[in-house]
């Protein structure tokens, strides 16, 4: 029998917090929907949305200062739990009477939380020994508690660290339990939603295909649909899943667009349509591409110019099949919300995604976005489900615009050819050498500029690359690998001797933040 696996669900508001993100990711860890709205959602929307629960994010502002965020005013009374995390908390706090001031002294970093008084049901198993270390990042403190409230864990510099009115289900913490630097987070945030909210953890990968199946069943009917196949994760789930749903009324879409890794449209036709059954055509649209972002620059044109291009010519494409009514994409969670916050409204706009934003007004297929709630391991867990196969689901993530991002500045054919041979002797030596399953993504990028080099006895001038490569477990933060020196030699060496017009190679060191991932 099937399950609404939507029902039970945690409410997130979101006052801007660059963690905000990571609380979503939290509790779907612990099997659980969630939804991320912005903070100033109306007392009418929340109470259609039906929650389990409530968490309060935090945020960069002052709760005392004028025209500071705030909520209904009734969202307390709904009998509903409720989470508040940093700023939520102090919300929480001054809502019901409590004083909030600026701190003498500012916590940011690791720092030892003690227990104080009896830790309530959202706190079991967090203390070890009567302390527990957390991440804090705050300037303000609540100097005075509500009297209905108790304390329930302080620092060295802050008296109030955790608070709890376990009688009416309200509880408050100043740090964030959501990010890895605090070790027992995640035990936090699954007692609030699985002890405290009474959620019985139905977002699992079996429930979460059973129900995309139906939905796309209904949404679809007896339509045809057409996917874009890049090859990638997130396209090959979801063509794994619309098959699963529909069966031949899918037909997937290859673009072949000159921006991909060595030798992948055919480790894609391979795997699609000679192992798995599934329809796949074929479109050899190398110099379209390159024709299109010849001159251009800037990577947000060079984006729209490539997610404009495959909407063109997935649209040619359905001309040619009988009731194509539908564009099925690989669209997940993180692409939404880089591409401005469209979830709260509320982020700055790092940079956009070509599948995120609808289709153009002129086109007549209807999107279809099976992963849109997902977070990437939800796809991979997902994608291993439906048995696709393990290389390809733990493959490291590739951006839908492909090298055309990966390379800085214009995007043309001796560039591409270059990057893809140096990405690919990158990429064999991390699976050689051990390290390619311990890296969360790793990549090549050309780098439009030239410096003197000497190979023999003669002078070179060519192009630099540089290799990228990071430990995440969610994307919205990441660090650099700490790869052995011997390893970067022999990747350089090989680059340097083996790919023509490649004489300097240099290993990225940033982190996200302040970086991103990709360099574009």
């Amino acid at each position: 029998m099937s399950t609404d696996i939507h029902k039970q669900k945690i409410l997130i508001l979101d006052f801007g917090s660059q963690y905000t993100q990571l609380i979503a990711r939290r509790i779907r860890e612990a099997h659980v929907y969630c939804e991320l709205h912005p903070f100033d959602l109306g007392l009418d929307a929340i109470r259609s949305f039906n929650p389990s629960g409530i968490i309060l994010s935090g945020g960069p502002c002052s709760v005392y200062e004028v025209g500071a965020p705030t909520i209904a005013e009734e969202l307390f009374e709904l009998g509903v739990p409720v989470l508040g995390i940093c700023y939520g908390m102090q919300l929480m706090s001054r809502h019901f009477g409590g004083e909030v001031i600026a701190a003498g002294k500012r916590e940011f970093g690791h720092v030892q939380l003690k227990a104080e008084g009896v830790p309530g049901p959202l706190f079991d198993g967090f203390f070890i020994d009567g302390a527990s270390p957390v991440w804090m990042s705050h300037g303000d403190h609540v100097a005075k508690i509500p009297q209905s409230f108790e304390v329930v864990a302080a620092t060295d510099n802050a008296p109030v660290c955790a608070i709890q009115d376990v009688d009416r289900n309200l509880y408050g913490v100043q740090f964030h339990p959501e990010v890895n630097h605090t070790p027992r987070g995640e035990m936090l945030i699954d007692c609030f939603v699985r002890k405290i909210c009474g959620c019985s953890g139905q977002w699992t990968p079996g429930q979460i295909i059973e129900d995309a199946v139906t939905r796309i069943r209904a949404q679809v009917g007896a339509d045809h649909v057409i996917l874009g196949l890049s090859g990638g994760v997130d396209s090959s789930v979801a063509a794994a899943l619309v098959h699963r749903a529909i069966g031949s009324q899918l037909t997937c879409v290859f673009v072949d667009n000159g921006l991909l890794r060595l030798g992948e449209g055919d480790q894609v036709m391979a795997t699609f349509a000679d192992n798995l059954g599934v329809k796949v055509i074929r479109v050899d649209a190398e110099q379209r591409f390159l024709n299109a972002l010849a001159g251009e620059s800037d990577p947000e044109k060079k984006r729209k110019i490539i997610g404009g291009l495959f909407v063109d010519i997935f649209e040619e494409e359905s001309k040619h099949i009988i009731d194509a009514n539908w564009l099925a994409q690989g669209t997940i969670y993180p692409d939404v919300i880089e591409s401005a916050g469209a979830k709260t409204g509320k982020a700055h706009n790092i940079k956009s995604h070509h599948n995120v934003g609808g289709l153009p007004d002129y086109m007549k297929l209807k999107l279809l976005e099976p992963l849109r709630e997902l977070f990437k391991d939800e796809v991979r867990a997902i994608g291993e489900e439906l048995g696709l196969p393990r290389q390809m689901v733990w493959r490291h993530p590739f951006p839908g615009p492909g090298l055309g991002v990966r390379i800085l500045g214009e995007v043309t054919k001796e560039y591409c050819d270059i990057l893809r041979q140096a990405d690919a002797i990158y990429i064999e030596e991390l699976y050689a050498a051990g390290h390619y399953d311990k890296i969360s993504q790793a990549f090549a990028v050309f780098l439009p500029v030239k410096s003197v080099g000497v190979m023999g006895d003669g002078r070179t001038y060519e192009y630099v690359v540089a290799l990228r490569a990071v430990e995440t477990k969610d994307f919205m933060t990441a660090g650099w690998y700490q790869m052995p020196y011997e390893d970067l030699a022999r990747i350089s060496g090989r680059i340097i001797n083996e790919v023509k017009g490649i004489n300097r190679v240099v290993y990225d060191i940033s982190s996200k933040p302040p970086a991103t991932i990709e360099w574009e």
